[in-house]
């Protein structure tokens, strides 16, 4: 993993964000298949459309890991983004943290959310929270390891249904 660097995305990247994020988003919760809302949710979210309105909104910063020219994971933070299960101000949320499937389980993703909290400090965050979907469980155990407390249920919502989520929220130094 010595080979992987750590940048700020770039417009230019919104292609390759796009088709790593949809690829991960589907390896992650497209375990039981694809069916229409699932796929417009990956769509939505992942088109290159998407993905320059997403680098592009206010607050938003993306962090990339690339090897040999090949983004292989990212984290995109939200500034200033609040949850009603984080009192303490001001906040960021790490919106995805996502790591393409051959290089999880080797230090990419703590490298990366490290990274993230060390940007996210410099801004004068004082909390780091994030959600994750219940059946994510290499999720659940991934963000307690990195010191990450479980502060409550909330909810994601597409297609007219509810998905249970967790959220986990951190100080920073």
């Amino acid at each position: 993993m010595a080979d992987i660097v750590l940048r700020s995305a770039l417009p230019a990247d919104a292609l390759c964000l796009g088709a790593l994020g949809m690829q991960v988003f589907l390896d992650t919760y497209a375990i039981e298949g694809i069916r229409p809302g699932l796929a417009r949710e990956a769509l939505d979210h992942f088109s290159t459309e998407a993905t320059v309105a997403a680098l592009e909104a206010p607050g938003a910063e993306c962090i990339v890991a690339e090897r040999a020219g090949h983004l292989v994971a990212f984290a995109h933070l939200a500034h200033g983004a609040t949850h009603a299960l984080v009192a303490a101000r001001p906040a960021c949320e790490l919106a995805r943290l996502y790591v393409q499937a051959p290089f999880a389980g080797a230090g990419l993703g703590r490298r990366l959310l490290q990274e993230a909290e060390v940007r996210a400090a410099a801004r004068g965050t004082r909390v780091m929270w994030l959600t994750t979907w219940v059946g994510n469980t290499r999720a659940r155990g991934f963000y307690p390891r990195c010191g990450y407390a479980d502060v409550g249920l909330t909810h994601y919502e597409f297609d007219g249904q509810s998905f249970e989520n967790r959220a986990f929220a951190k100080r920073l130094a």
